[in-house]
């Protein structure tokens, strides 16, 4: 009995040994694969939670962009705003007219007469030293204009309230109309009874004038009051006469003084006063042109 038992687990032994022979394989493969597929089930979780942490990335940066992007509009906002606010709360400011256009005219007295035909050195002759020049009275009047440059207002640095500009103007003086011309005086006294006299009374009656034409540095005063007083140190003169003297020489130059005070009775309008003298080194071939000028002048700032 007891050795019928023996065999008997003996050979369960062997169909046991036999039967986990068999199925260890299986089981082993099983275990593998269920352990491959919990190592990617853990893969596709880190994979999954990597973007999820990208998308809370992505998502944080956007909100950052957006943030600062409104930051920096509300900032330009801001500048915008303070800018317009500080233009509306500046004062006004007008361009400066500091520039001048004058018309101007008046009296002018000249040192000599103009030409003469009763000349010493022709006595009895009718003959003077300026046989093309009328004989004249020594006043006259005038009439132009004239343009002032501002160049500063501190004199160069020198001195707070004085200006300094540049002034070109142009005049026009009349010392007499359609006066008798010493040639025609001369022929007519010549004559001597030859007929010559009917050749000089065919010389027309001539008008005795001048123009000149100047440049010169003037200096104002008292910047930014009504009243502006202003002088010319010394200024250029250039002086077209007509007639021509007896040399036929018509120009000369010479130099300029003046000092005047002008108003503004309206802003951007002046009125004022002036008077000048004005000097040659040496006359037209016997004509002076010495002689100054009193008179007045409207100006117009631009």
């Amino acid at each position: 009995m007891i050795k019928k038992t023996k065999i008997a687990l003996s050979v369960a032994t062997a169909s046991l040994t036999l039967a986990g022979a068999l199925v260890s394989p299986q089981a082993a493969a099983q275990t593998q694969a269920e352990a491959n597929a919990k190592k990617t089930a853990a893969l596709e979780s880190q994979v999954n939670q990597m973007a999820e942490m990208m998308q809370a990335m992505q998502s944080e940066l956007s909100r950052v962009k957006t943030i600062a992007a409104n930051a920096a509009d509300t900032t330009k906002v801001q500048e915008l705003d303070q800018w317009m606010a500080a233009v509306k709360n500046a004062p006004i400011q007008v361009a400066s007219k500091d520039h001048r256009f004058n018309v101007r005219g008046g009296w002018m007295h000249m040192d000599d007469n103009r030409g003469s035909t009763k000349d010493a050195l022709n006595a009895g002759t009718g003959v003077g030293s300026d046989i093309l020049t009328s004989e004249v009275d020594q006043d006259a009047f005038y009439y132009g204009g004239a343009i002032d440059f501002n160049m500063n207002n501190d004199l160069f640095g020198l001195m707070d309230g004085v200006s300094f500009g540049i002034e070109l103007g142009i005049e026009y003086s009349e010392l007499g109309e359609r006066e008798e011309s010493g040639l025609t005086r001369a022929i007519t006294t010549l004559d001597n009874g030859t007929g010559a006299a009917a050749a000089g009374n065919l010389q027309q009656d001539v008008t005795v004038n001048m123009l000149r034409v100047s440049a010169a540095p003037k200096i104002r005063f008292m910047e930014g009051s009504k009243l502006r007083p202003w002088l010319i140190p010394l200024g250029l003169d250039l002086n077209i006469i007509s007639p021509p003297s007896d040399a036929v020489t018509v120009l000369n130059s010479g130099m300029q003084f003046g000092a005047g005070v002008d108003y503004e009775i309206l802003p951007g309008i002046y009125a004022g006063v002036d008077g000048r003298y004005h000097w040659t080194p040496d006359d037209v071939d016997g004509v002076d042109t010495d002689g100054f000028t009193l008179g007045g002048s409207v100006g117009f700032a631009f």
